[in-house]
């Protein structure tokens, strides 16, 4: 999978921009605040329809500007194929193919990417919600089946917690109806909780092989899928669903006393394991960092296995973050297999000769340049 191209008007920085892409590498060099990382953003953007840098579109729009467009021819099996996002004050509109798509699940997985920036040195000691955000974003990309799972669920659980508020102020409770509520909520819940520990179990498979090479041979790196049911590789979904059910029957009572949900894939975490050490709470930062290394890259190769393609990779500024030794390993394993997209404010201290003939692009206050 290649982006060829990328067309954007009033995004960001960016008045009017079209801009060729090599299918290797391509380095975004500049200063700060030049808007290297907006075109980084865009390339972000066009792909999974949301920015990694906030949540509300309007900032994407260039200042005094009523929309933005971003455009990008892709290739892939079996052929070239056009994407578009247009982006005003109430929302976006996107197209395949110069076809309008009435779902973004529609739309998300034509061109796939995996981000890795400093902020993603921070999976391994983050927060529980920064671990859940990065497998529904990977996972979303690799299965439209899971991204419509995960929408549905969040909708039918803000409709659920919503209820549970007023039952929590109003002290009256229609059992039927928070009934059917928990039902809709089961049946996505145990679908997402059953793809998650599925995909989980194949990402540490590369993910392992990854870190014992980075590490000497001297770390095992484990990925424990950490969720309230009991699951395992023979689990079925109905048996999630009926594991599910009995818990949320039990802490029916609490429930309504908190005013919130307190069962579901909304409380998963992903712990990981150096040596059968948490390395969350006792690895060295040495260890965290190749550990978020190991899990990107392993990324790459889940997602060849699961779409047949292998994904964009786009590395905000993220060298100056890694020693020499991961950095070698991190430029190696995208040699020849993966359309590279880096942001940098220097060349000097990137081990510039594993990049093989980039294409380089220079830039100033939203104007770009090829050297």
């Amino acid at each position: 999978m290649k982006l060829l191209d990328l067309q954007l008007r009033h995004y960001r920085n960016y008045e009017d921009l079209e801009i060729q892409f090599n299918p290797g590498v391509n380095i975004f060099i500049g200063e700060n605040a030049q808007g290297k990382t907006n075109l980084l953003e865009a390339i972000h953007v066009l792909a999974l329809a949301r920015s990694h840098r906030t949540n509300h579109d309007r900032e994407l729009i260039q200042w005094q500007a009523k929309t933005a467009m971003l455009k990008g021819n892709v290739e892939r099996f079996p052929g070239k194929l056009p994407l578009e996002i247009q982006i005003n004050a109430t929302g976006k509109r996107v197209k395949v193919n110069h076809l309008f798509q009435q779902r973004l699940s529609s739309y998300i997985g034509n061109l796939n990417v995996v981000l890795f920036a400093p902020e993603d040195l921070e999976l391994v000691k983050g927060s529980p919600q920064l671990r859940r955000r990065f497998m529904d974003m990977e996972f979303g990309q690799m299965s439209s089946r899971y991204l419509y799972n995960i929408s549905q669920y969040h909708r039918q659980l803000k409709q659920r917690n919503q209820y549970l508020k007023q039952v929590k102020q109003a002290g009256k409770l229609d059992s039927v109806l928070l009934g059917v509520m928990s039902d809709q909520l089961i049946a996505s819940g145990a679908q997402i909780i059953h793809t998650r520990y599925q995909l989980i179990q194949q990402l540490e498979t590369w993910a392992q092989e990854l870190h014992q090479h980075i590490s000497r041979q001297k770390e095992t790196l484990t990925l424990k899928y950490v969720t309230q049911v009991s699951v395992n590789d023979q689990t079925t979904v109905e048996e999630i669903q009926s594991q599910l059910k009995t818990l949320l029957e039990k802490s029916q009572a609490r429930e309504q006393m908190l005013g919130t949900t307190l069962v579901g894939p909304q409380r998963d975490d992903l712990q990981f394991l150096v040596n059968d050490q948490n390395v969350q709470k006792f690895g060295s930062q040495g260890q965290q960092r190749t550990t978020a290394l190991s899990v990107k890259l392993a990324e790459i190769e889940l997602m060849k296995a699961q779409t047949g393609e292998y994904p964009l990779l786009l590395l905000d500024d993220v060298l100056s973050e890694l020693d020499d030794n991961r950095q070698t390993h991190l430029l190696t394993a995208i040699q020849d297999k993966v359309q590279t997209f880096l942001t940098t404010t220097s060349l000097d201290g990137v081990a510039k000769q594993l990049i093989q003939d980039p294409s380089i692009f220079r830039i100033s206050h939203g104007q770009v340049s090829k050297e």
